[in-house]
Order: structure tokens, then sequence, then C-alpha cells
């Protein structure tokens, strides 16, 4: 599989988001659709779709905010235990 070599930015969730591809380190084979080995003319192709792991990762830029899938994801759930909270607080 052919890999990157990546720039991006490192979120307070742990996820890393891509935020330029530096360079693409080609695999040689003639099974993977990314490499320049691989038949242009390729029927019905089932070979490797998928790139590897990123070669390298350079991070640009951090911050303490969640991604936004993460964000997305918990923000409702912060938002419900809060009011939960003050549910209990009113008692």
């Amino acid at each position: 599989m052919c890999n990157l070599e990546t720039e991006g930015t490192k979120y307070g969730c742990g996820h890393y988001v891509i935020t330029k591809k530096v360079a693409k380190h080609d695999c040689g084979s003639p099974y993977c659709t990314h490499s320049a080995a691989h038949n242009p003319h390729c029927r019905n192709c089932t070979h490797d779709h998928f790139l590897g792991p990123d070669k390298s990762e350079k991070i640009t830029f951090s911050t303490s905010e969640f991604c936004n899938i993460c964000d997305e994801y918990w923000k409702p759930k912060q938002k419900l235990q809060q009011a939960q909270q003050k549910q209990k607080q009113r008692r």
C-alpha cells in the first residue's frame, strides 16, 4: 500500500486531522490502485483502493478543542448531563 507524508492539526480529543498532503510514497505494487505500477486500464478493479497509514505526520497546530466529529458527538451529551444535574439540584 502507498503511504502519505502529511501535515495537520492535533486536537484535544486525540485525533489528528490532515490539512496538507506533503508527499506520496509509492509502494510499487501493481495490485495497489494508488501506485504508478498499477495498470491504468484495469477493468473491474478489486485491487487495494486504500492508502496505508501515514508514513509521517507533522503536527503544525495543536488545540485543546475537540475535532468536528467529536464535538458534534459530545456536545449534546454534555448538555444532557448539565440539564440532569440542574434537575437534581432543584430537588
